[in-house]
């Protein structure tokens, strides 16, 4: 049962977009990063929500890591194809105007391929596939991200959570949309356990010493230091076939750095060699299809539709209520929440309240009452 308290959607959103204007982000860009952010919170992902707020986005243009002012710039261009440069500002606003470009050119010629390269962090995966369903396409986009996962057998972490993210447009009243990381877990489940006093799982982190670790806040420390590293999606070794995640991380990692010439690896520490902070640099890549150039949009959707459902349908296991399908947890979170506003926890309660007194923004919380 949820015991934290409910803030309006509106009330967040108007924050964050002030918080956000008064750092420099242009008041239009600026309500669409706080959508970014919400639409994690909306969906139950609360890795990417509003837990990030402070610590992703506003603290890294504060320290001057991340440029407020977004300068995107499409460094070449074909018909079907285009790489551009964010120059480190804002990943959200990169990951929008991209995913739309490949849209727009999927609608002209069926396919349409982004290739960004000096972004930032763009928050959910999710929201960009989303933007291609909402109309008529089929989204994909991946991107890489500071050095985290382990190579299966190795110990160094050298690859980011590096998310392959895919939503189909549907004759449901939601899309389906698979967005996780190539990892076990991601650095934001990490941070959301340390905020939380909770111990990570044990199999989801190994240490130097090959051996699982389990202390939340040390091992945020030890991935900054690079002593501890994520395993892969499957776990750790090869037993439970963690070369699987391995691979496609490095899938990812490729796609987000080779086709427009970006950073990859450990180009990504966002540390420099005498140890001061840097700017990300993060690569994304944005994929459009339109099923109009196959046999038809409404024909997909239906074929799409019936094998959701079939799977939905078959048999369970005992004990189990129901089979889902990727999407539907999240749009069944959101029907819970759309009226309620978003659960703010303890410790992002402060954040906000600093933030606020910070910035002498006039906003009231309820959980100041």
């Amino acid at each position: 049962m949820e015991t934290r308290p409910y803030i309006s959607w509106q009330l967040v959103g108007d924050f964050m977009t002030a918080t956000f204007e008064k750092l420099g982000v242009p008041h239009e860009e600026a309500k669409l990063c706080s959508d970014v952010l919400m639409e994690s919170d909306r969906r139950g992902i609360e890795s990417h929500g509003c837990n990030r707020f402070k610590a992703i986005y506003v603290d890294r243009i504060l320290e001057g890591i991340q440029n407020p002012i977004t300068n995107f710039e499409i460094v070449r261009e074909t018909p079907t194809t285009a790489v551009v440069d964010g120059h480190d500002g804002m990943g959200m606003v990169v990951g929008v105007k991209s995913m739309q470009m490949a849209i727009d050119k999927a609608k002209v010629y069926g396919l349409g391929m982004v290739a960004a390269r000096n972004s930032t962090h763009y928050g959910i995966a999710g929201y960009y596939v989303t933007m291609a369903t909402k109309q008529g396409m089929i989204g994909i986009t991946g991107t890489n991200a500071r050095p985290s996962i382990a190579p299966t057998f190795g110990v160094e972490n050298m690859l980011g959570t590096n998310p392959l993210t895919v939503g189909f447009p549907t004759d449901e009243e939601f899309p389906f949309v698979l967005d996780c990381a190539t990892s076990i877990t991601q650095r934001g489940k990490i941070e959301y356990y340390a905020r939380t006093g909770k111990d990570t799982p044990k199999g989801m982190v190994i240490g130097q010493d090959g051996t699982a670790m389990t202390d939340s806040k040390q091992i945020l420390s030890d991935l900054t230091k690079g002593t501890a590293a994520l395993a892969p999606l499957g776990g750790i070794g090869e037993e439970l076939a963690g070369y699987k995640g391995y691979g496609y991380a490095t899938v990812v990692e490729i796609l987000s750095a080779a086709l427009q010439a970006g950073s990859y690896l450990k180009l990504l520490n966002g540390i420099s060699e005498t140890g001061e902070k840097v700017p990300y640099h993060l690569g994304h890549f944005f994929l459009a299809i339109d099923p109009e150039a196959f046999l038809g949009l409404d024909s997909f959707k239906k074929t799409t539709g019936d094998i959701l459902r079939a799977l939905r349908s078959s048999k369970r296991a005992p004990g189990e209520d129901r089979i889902y399908t990727a999407g539907e947890k999240e749009y069944l979170c959101w029907l819970d929440r759309k009226d309620k506003g978003v659960p703010i926890g303890e410790s992002v309660q402060k954040e906000f309240i600093r933030i606020r007194d910070q910035f002498d923004l006039p906003f009231h919380f309820p959980f100041e009452d």
